[in-house]
């Protein structure tokens, strides 16, 4: 005897045109907004994450506790997928090129309470149920994680305080220490370029006046 029950649930109304480009294909859209604080290390690269503020669209919760819970962890797997999940392969020309070398937690860094901001908020977006889905609810497991990018794009607006004014940085993802280091030094490397010259020595000074010195 079947001791459960099983089934499934068909979106009703989707429809697409693949040659006209012309249709619904998706029922609804999940909305969220995140504004993050971040300090950065200028000597080291390294960075924290101070604060975070998400509003975050999931329909007519169904059990709001869960679905913060929801945020709260898609947007903390995002900022380890932004800042620390390096992947780096074997690039020797031995027997194991080719081969991933962080496949392992001896040698992948995941994000842990230490990566958690110092304050975060997180609230649902209210009054806003989707008609024709079950319960007016909205799926909440993984739109959060692109709530992360507003780390990555904050620690690229600190980077830049570095540079001159007006200067787009380059940054990588995932934006680790290393990379954020060195985004530094080419934002400093810029600001010397565009200083202005020093009347004595003839180097570039730096915003406070302070000459650059020649390997600098």
């Amino acid at each position: 005897m079947q001791l459960w029950a099983a089934g499934f649930y068909r979106t009703a109304g989707l429809h697409w045109d693949a040659d006209a480009m012309q249709g619904e294909p998706f029922k609804y859209f999940a909305y969220g907004v995140a504004a993050t604080e971040v300090e950065v290390d200028g000597f080291t690269g390294a960075t924290r994450t101070l604060r975070v503020d998400i509003l975050h669209d999931v329909g007519d919760s169904l059990s709001p506790l869960i679905d913060l819970g929801q945020v709260e962890g898609g947007f903390v797997q995002g900022a380890g997928w932004l800042t620390l999940e390096e992947l780096r392969w074997d690039e020797t020309d031995g027997p194991g090129r080719g081969r991933l070398l962080t496949q392992s937690a001896s040698t992948y860094k995941l994000p842990s309470l230490s990566e958690m901001p110092e304050v975060l908020n997180v609230r649902l977006l209210e009054h806003a149920a989707e008609d024709g889905a079950v319960y007016g609810s909205k799926a909440v497991g993984e739109p959060p994680l692109m709530l992360a990018f507003s780390v990555r794009e904050a620690i690229r607006d600190a980077v830049a305080a570095f540079g001159p004014a007006g200067r787009s940085v380059e940054l990588g993802a995932p934006s680790t220490p290393e990379a954020v280091f060195w985004a530094i030094e080419a934002a400093r490397t810029a600001a010397g370029a565009d200083a202005p010259a020093d009347a004595a020595t003839g180097r570039p000074a730096d915003p406070a006046g302070v000459p650059v010195p020649a390997d600098g």
